[in-house]
């Protein structure tokens, strides 16, 4: 059954004939309801797949549950669905994950979002390094930033996600280290129009809050632990807790991170992490810290 995310800052109020949009969760109808579809859902559904009256889907707005609908009318310029029933159910990973990813080019930074979103990272904060590939100037910032969010709304929509990871506006690396030990818990997050509002849920408030542990991978050095371990501690923890840990990871770009940002990573609580013998592609780390973070929980 296809599955599409409801986008709630572009929901057109069915209640008038005025063109502008209005805010609303699903949460806020009732079962048996017809709502209009968003313009992209449209647009894909019932243009592109070519949807039929009478077709049904899964409809999530990211505020954690899911809704299965089925179509009612598809006219050129909008669509409406009957929601069938509210499905409760959360397929968010048993680890609140954040990765401060150093930007890559084309598409190995779309590799690495998809991936890390398909293994159930919670956010991706953007960042440049001294030895970085890219720069986003501040006119190419908002329209990357749409780009990497749907993304990884589209990985959601694929496997089975209804939350969506956020993805961060860039930050200098050092500037983002300084900000992790100085937290503002009331800090809106700086994120792409598409999911603002949803950024503000409680769920993701934790992201702003001082991480349980902070790992940096690192290309493998002698006299370096291939483990800190503090990790299979933290992890034992949050199971006893009947809690989700909550783990930051810091990725460099293909040229690695520069010694001053390496020390500056462990005064602010990085620890170095080796993952095996081999120096892994910054579109690869992501997908196997996240892979091995899973496997090593209790």
């Amino acid at each position: 059954m296809r599955r599409f995310f409801y986008a709630l800052d572009n929901v057109q109020d069915s209640r008038s004939n005025n063109t502008e949009h209005r805010y609303h969760k699903l949460s806020s109808f009732s079962i048996g309801t017809n709502i209009m579809l968003t313009e992209s859902i449209n647009h894909h559904w019932c243009r592109v797949l070519r949807a039929n009256i009478g077709d049904e889907g899964i409809l999530f707005d990211g505020f954690g549950g899911e809704y299965h609908v089925q179509l009612q009318t598809i006219s050129k310029k909008q669509a409406t669905v009957t929601l069938l029933a509210y499905i409760d159910e959360d397929h968010t990973a048993p680890i609140i994950s954040k990765i401060g990813l150093v930007m890559s080019r084309g598409e190995r930074m779309d590799y690495a979002i998809q991936k890390a979103t398909e293994l159930g990272v919670t956010a991706i904060q953007l960042l440049t390094s001294q030895h970085g590939e890219v720069s986003l100037k501040p006119a190419q910032v908002d329209k990357k930033l749409l780009h990497w969010q749907q993304v990884a709304i589209a990985a959601c929509e694929q496997c089975g996600l209804n939350r969506p990871p956020l993805i961060l506006a860039p930050l200098p690396i050092n500037e983002w280290l300084s900000s992790l030990d100085n937290v503002q818990l009331n800090t809106d997050m700086a994120v792409s129009p598409i999911v603002d509002k949803l950024s503000q849920d409680s769920y993701y408030q934790i992201l702003k809050k001082p991480a349980d542990l902070r790992l940096m991978l690192s290309v493998p050095a002698a006299g370096q632990p291939s483990m800190p371990a503090a990790l299979l501690s933290i992890l034992k923890q949050a199971v006893l807790a009947q809690d989700k840990p909550y783990i930051e990871l810091l990725i460099g770009s293909e040229g690695g991170l520069s010694d001053d940002e390496c020390a500056k990573a462990e005064r602010t609580g990085f620890m170095p992490w080796q993952i095996g013998a081999r120096v892994l592609r910054t579109e690869t780390a992501p997908v196997v810290a996240l892979a091995t973070l899973h496997a090593l929980m209790p």
